[in-house]
């Protein structure tokens, strides 16, 4: 590391923490999170999963529907980079779909 880097030993211990190293501080403040604060996740909401084969999916035009292996009103999932990390429920605001988390998923980081 150079000079002008802005590391620190806090953010070190604030990247370890997060790693799951259970000698590493938790950081302890919002302070604490911002150099993390730019670094981008993809989010995915999943409403629902189906299987077809590719000459049923070419098949499909415009306002077909695809029957999906989730019930109306049931939970859908909530992935950060792939991870599961909540469940929750489609909602509109002002025209526009959104999700609103219902349930956080506790994951066990030694997978």
């Amino acid at each position: 590391m150079s000079e002008t880097d802005d590391f620190d030993l806090e953010d070190m211990d604030m990247a370890a923490a997060m790693a799951g190293d259970p000698g590493a501080k938790p950081p302890q403040t919002a302070k604490d999170l911002e150099a993390i604060y730019d670094i981008p996740v993809q989010i995915s909401a999943v409403l629902g999963k189906t299987t077809m084969q590719v000459n049923q999916l070419l098949k499909l035009g415009r306002g077909a529907i695809v029957e999906l292996d989730r019930k109306v009103g049931e939970a859908i999932d909530i992935y950060v980079n792939n991870r599961l990390v909540a469940r929750g429920e489609v909602v509109v605001v002002e025209d526009r779909l959104g999700v609103t988390m219902t349930e956080i998923i506790k994951s066990d980081r030694a997978q």
